[in-house]
């Protein structure tokens, strides 16, 4: 089923932080993932100190909708700024969606990952539209 939901970056702070929001909203964290969770990508291993940083958080907050959020990699040259710090992230029910969606939000924007298969099974990207918003995409097939 689509969605749109606020992805939030933080630079180390997301578990802290989900556990304020979630005692703020009186909810419970339904689903948290850690870089350690998932197979090495790229040249190398993680650093020790980043490898339990968390990779992917869901917090439901009101009305359906749904925070997310990620630590920010040090390791990676990524830094927490106002301008990446926060995404619309946009669920669909299908790749051509997805693709139809990234291609007209990416159109006279700049800097973003191109949708691509990903290693947890969505079909993902993100760019920065020309007006300066970040936009996630997401298709995760049915199973």
């Amino acid at each position: 089923m689509a969605r749109v939901s606020t992805y939030l970056n933080f630079q180390g702070q997301t578990e802290e932080a989900f556990a304020f929001y979630a005692k703020t909203f009186g909810t419970e964290v339904t689903m948290l993932s850690r870089y350690s969770d998932m197979p090495a990508a790229g040249p190398g291993e993680l650093p020790a100190e980043e490898r339990n940083l968390v990779m992917h958080a869901e917090l439901p907050i009101i009305a359906g909708h749904v925070l997310m959020a990620t630590d920010m990699l040090g390791s990676m040259g990524q830094e927490t700024r106002i301008g990446n710090n926060t995404t619309l992230c946009l669920d669909v029910d299908s790749r051509d969606e997805a693709d139809r969606l990234y291609g007209a939000l990416s159109e006279g924007g700049s800097e973003g990952s191109p949708m691509a298969d990903m290693p947890w099974g969505a079909y993902w990207g993100v760019s920065l539209d020309r007006y300066g918003i970040r936009w996630m995409v997401n298709h995760t097939p049915a199973s």
